[in-house]
C-alpha cells in the first residue's frame, strides 16, 4: 500500500530529525506518493532557500490524482467537529480524502492526523 507522506515528516526529514531512518525505508522500498497540496506546502520554502536539487528529487516522486469533492470536505469536517476533533484545517481534510480516494496510508506527524484516524478512519503509517 502507497503511503503519502505530509509535509511535517518530510520537514523532520530534511533536518535529519527522529523519523528519518522511517522515510528513508519509505523510499528505498518505493511506496512513498505525494500530491500538489504537500507539494504547494514544501516547495516554497525551497525555492527561497535555493533547494533546486532537493525540489527535484520532490517533482520524481509518484502523485496521487488530487480531486477534491468540497461535499465531501463538508462532512469531514461535520464529523470531526461532532467527534470532537476540532481545529483541523481543510488542508489536512484535503489530504485525507485524498489519501482515502486513492487507497493510501497517511504519514504525518501532525497529531491531527491522528483525530482524522478516530474520527473519519484515515489509515495511518506508524
Amino acid at each position: 500500500m502507497d503511503v503519502l507522506v505530509d509535509t511535517s515528516v518530510w520537514i523532520d526529514y530534511f533536518r535529519a530529525g527522529d523519523n528519518s531512518k522511517d522515510l528513508d525505508y519509505l523510499i528505498d522500498e518505493n511506496i512513498i506518493v505525494i500530491n500538489e497540496i504537500i507539494l504547494a506546502e514544501l516547495i516554497p520554502y525551497l525555492k527561497v532557500k535555493k533547494q533546486t536539487k532537493v525540489i527535484k528529487l520532490l517533482h520524481e516522486i509518484n502523485r496521487v490524482p488530487l480531486s477534491i469533492s468540497w461535499d465531501e470536505i463538508i462532512e469531514f469536517q461535520v464529523k470531526c467537529l461532532k467527534g470532537g476533533a476540532n481545529g483541523v484545517g481543510i488542508p489536512d481534510l484535503i489530504i485525507a480524502q485524498n489519501a482515502k480516494q486513492n487507497g493510501c496510508k497517511v504519514y504525518s506527524l501532525d497529531k491531527h492526523f491522528r483525530l482524522l484516524n478516530q474520527v473519519l478512519k484515515v489509515k495511518l503509517y506508524v
